[in-house]
């Protein structure tokens, strides 16, 4: 039957059923005066009372008719008869209410004196009712057929009563109850649902069946939602959000943005990347090789050397996105500048195309920024950190060796100080690398550039922090006393620069970096000037909690940036050069070997060992950690 009903609503066209709700109303005149002849005159009503006003019941019929279409009642869906659908017909049974005064003449000609106005409350009464009532009809036969969502609404103010008068008339959605937190609302009845804590958030979602939450707070900022959403999300339902009107219009951003955290502000110290100047000299006119130029050292880098007027850079990058990423960049920004820029889609793993490269274009300066460096990527991933970090360093500082650059500049990391990591073994390793090629090279400068981490680089934490914000928290620790020292990348690029300037062979360059910043410190700071609050003992009304969880693996929790501590000044008084000892050119050979060896026989647990073991050889005041580990974890090293 409910599906007979539903094909015969559907197939009918729209001026049909306008038709229908027309003839509704005109039929509904002679019913309201019936029924307020028999409420005035009982039993005392002639039998053909209807026959004996039929004219004046006619011309009733036809004047609602007219007014009726005036006013556009058949044109108004039953699903939005609202305030303002309702006004209209007071005004259709008001003027029928006056009509019929004239048409009385005297009282008892057809209703006695009160008898009109009886008729148009009647008659509002009444078009009102049988809409609803066939709303009703029509909406069970609509959801009769169809499988149903029951939703729980959370939020029960502005935004979340909209929508659950808008969800009433829907055919497939059914609104079963508010949730808020606030607790006056409990227990009251909003737009005809009940309102429950949030603590009977799951009880809730099991008793009524429910399939979906939608987040009804707009006006709450993006981490406190993004809260409530993982909390219902685990409760295994489906959760969505609505935007307010306001927003829909356009008064207010519909997604609240994270304010910029601006890194120098994070520094704990002077920004210095002013006063290290451009350090140009030594690109100036020359072919530069930039490698890893599409990650964010190596970009910088290749802006910062583009504006030193080179006559060619060379960018090399592994990954082909980040490649067409930076070179798109570089040829809008190189715009008339005299420099041909030239990408190369490869490795400094692949021998054959480094000589390539280095001798098609005439390479004459060497920046080796191509590294894996997240800690955690590389512990999990140890031959593919050794193959990248060490042996493809080796590869390309003795092909530059052999072509006869005029200088090599490796982009190192405070990890490689007395690393305990398998990246930190492997960026120490490099340095080592770059340090007997200083030695034995007659002409091509080779040096090192070290620093901490670079503020808002890929994978460093203030991204990750943005990321955990937006999220609605926790923002990670990994330890409460953590330390690290931090610089801009505009610092580590400009430090690079000035290292290929001064550098006369075998340095370790290192920035001024002030005192190491406490990663908690900066958590709370990169909360706070997002325009949150902290969630903590003090304040458990906060925004974005801070969790702790633990040192990953290959993590220290204080960085260092020189071995022995030496430090010695060169031509700016913000740069200096660490005085550290390395591995003899034999010690390194069987340390190469060894390496190789492990990578070759896909032995990862071999790499990691003979890493760190020959990373941490150099080290005098470590001679006793040095001897012991040798046979257990440094078979290369025997």
């Amino acid at each position: 039957m409910g599906q007979r009903m539903l094909g015969f609503v559907k197939w009918l066209s729209r001026p049909q059923k306008q038709a229908i709700i027309l003839a509704l109303d005109v039929v509904l005149v002679p019913m309201s005066m019936l029924s307020t002849a028999v409420l005035q005159y009982g039993s005392g009503l002639s039998p053909t009372w209807l026959l004996d006003n039929w004219l004046a019941i006619a011309l009733m019929m036809a004047s609602c008719a007219a007014l009726s279409v005036a006013l556009g009642l058949p044109r108004i869906q039953m699903k939005s008869y609202e305030m303002s659908a309702m006004g209209r017909s007071a005004i259709l049974a008001a003027v029928l209410t006056v009509l019929l005064s004239l048409l009385n003449g005297r009282p008892g000609t057809i209703l006695l004196t009160t008898g009109p106005v009886i008729f148009g409350l009647n008659f509002l009464f009444l078009s009102a009712a049988c809409r609803l009532v066939l709303l009703h009809v029509l909406m069970r036969v609509y959801r009769g057929g169809q499988p149903m969502t029951r939703v729980l609404i959370y939020g029960a103010g502005t935004t979340g009563m909209q929508l659950a008068l808008a969800l009433r008339t829907h055919a497939t959605i059914r609104p079963q109850a508010f949730v808020d937190d606030n607790a006056v609302l409990h227990g009251l009845t909003v737009a005809g649902l009940r309102v429950h804590p949030p603590q009977k958030l799951a009880a809730l979602i099991a008793d009524l069946e429910i399939d979906r939450v939608i987040l009804a707070m707009p006006s709450l900022n993006s981490p406190r939602q993004a809260q409530i959403a993982r909390r219902i999300a685990d409760l295994e339902v489906e959760v969505q959000s609505v935007p307010s009107f306001s927003q829909l219009i356009g008064e207010e951003e519909i997604v609240a943005q994270l304010a910029p955290v601006l890194p120098t502000t994070l520094l704990g110290r002077t920004h210095l990347g002013d006063q290290l100047g451009s350090g140009c000299e030594g690109y100036r006119g020359r072919s530069v090789l930039i490698t890893g130029a599409g990650g964010s050292i190596g970009s910088e880098l290749c802006r910062q050397v583009l504006n030193c007027r080179p006559a060619r850079l060379v960018l090399m990058e592994l990954s082909e996105f980040a490649l067409y990423s930076i070179e798109s960049e570089l040829r809008a920004l190189a715009g008339k500048l005299d420099c041909t820029i030239v990408p190369v889609l490869g490795t400094i793993t692949d021998r054959r195309q480094v000589r390539h490269v280095l001798e098609l274009h005439q390479i004459e300066v060497v920046l080796h920024a191509a590294a894996y460096k997240h800690v955690p990527m590389v512990e999990a991933n140890p031959l593919a950190g050794v193959t990248n970090n060490v042996l493809g360093t080796n590869t390309l500082a003795r092909e530059a060796l052999d072509f006869g650059v005029e200088r090599f500049i490796l982009v190192s990391s405070d990890k490689a100080v007395r690393p305990v990591g398998v990246m930190g073994a492997t960026k120490r390793l490099a340095e080592l690398i770059v340090a007997d090629l200083a030695r034995e090279s007659p002409r091509t400068v080779f040096a090192t550039v070290r620093f901490g981490n670079v503020l808002g680089s890929s994978g460093s934490v203030i991204p990750r922090f943005r990321e955990q914000i937006l999220r609605g928290g926790p923002v990670t620790l990994t330890h409460p006393e953590i330390t690290r020292y931090f610089m801009t990348a505009q610092e580590a690029t400009r430090l690079v620069l000035w290292a290929g300037t001064i550098a006369k062979g075998g340095e370790i360059f290192v920035l001024d970096m002030g005192r190491p910043v406490r990663i908690a410190d900066l958590a709370r700071q990169v909360i706070e000037t997002s325009g949150y609050s902290v969630r903590d003992r003090s304040n458990p009304e906060g925004d974005i909690e801070i969790a702790v969880i633990g040192l990953r693996p290959g993590e220290k929790l204080h960085e260092e940036l020189s071995i022995t501590g030496e430090l010695q000044p060169t031509r700016h008084d913000k740069v200096f050069a660490s005085v550290e000892a390395g591995l003899s050119g034999f010690e390194l050979a069987r340390a190469l070997h060894a390496l190789r060896k492990a990578v070759a026989t896909g032995d990862g647990d071999q790499a990691v060992a003979d890493a760190l073991y020959w990373s941490r050889r150099d080290l005098a005041v470590r001679e006793a950690d040095i001897n012991q580990p040798v046979a257990e974890r440094g078979r290369g090293a025997t």
